[in-house]
């Protein structure tokens, strides 16, 4: 009988086309952070670990329209509370041992000032205030932030828009953000999206901001 060899490659020499996930299980934390160095911070793929899944994605090239949208989105609100910020794009965020993610935009709030400067981020750094997806996020992800303890995670999948907040340990949606109250974002981003595949992003960001000023 011929005995069977299972043909391991690295992760790294898997092809995998815009909009493909693959799933990978009985992932260790050692082996996790192997495959972080194996693939470089130069790469199309994302990824989400919690509870020994690792989850690769490599998000479609049409993703990149809402994600910069919903960025220039929630630095224009808070320019206009006067909130400071510091935003940190897809940093990978990791709690040793236990889940590690990469937003596709994040920024922090409350300790902005703490995070100016900082190159590489350090075991004691505080996770981000808010987190942004533009693509499907699946379970490991959601898991994986809330082991990191982001309080505030936006969501944009195909047209819908969803606004996730830690409470007691679970994300639980909400109809409104904490940071801006009064701006019912659930309806306002899809609709300034969809403008925006019509008239192009700044177009659509001008407009948003015009009618700031005009109902303030």
């Amino acid at each position: 009988m011929t005995a069977v060899t299972p043909v391991v490659k690295p992760v790294s020499q898997m092809q995998l086309a815009p909009g493909s996930a693959i799933t990978i299980p009985n992932v260790s934390w050692q082996e996790f952070e192997s495959i972080l160095q194996e693939l470089g911070e130069k790469r199309n793929a994302r990824i989400a670990y919690s509870k020994n899944t690792l989850e690769m994605m490599v998000p479609l090239p049409e993703h990149e329209i809402p994600r910069d949208l919903l960025s220039d989105i929630v630095k224009t609100l808070l320019k206009a509370k006067g909130i400071k910020f510091q935003p940190f794009g897809s940093t990978t965020f990791k709690k040793e041992g236990t889940a590690g993610v990469e937003p596709d935009a994040c920024f922090y709030i409350k300790n902005y000032q703490r995070m100016i400067g900082r190159r590489r981020l350090q075991p004691d750094d505080p996770p981000p205030d808010l987190a942004i997806e533009t693509d499907v996020t699946s379970k490991t992800t959601l898991e994986a932030y809330r082991a990191i303890g982001v309080p505030e995670v936006w969501v944009y999948d195909s047209g819908k828009f969803t606004i996730y907040l830690l409470s007691q340990g679970i994300y639980l949606k909400s109809e409104t953000s904490p940071l801006f109250e009064n701006i019912q974002l659930t309806q306002i981003i899809p609709a300034l999206i969809e403008r925006a595949w019509r008239v192009g992003n700044l177009q659509a960001l001008e407009e948003f901001e015009t009618q700031m000023t005009n109902n303030k």
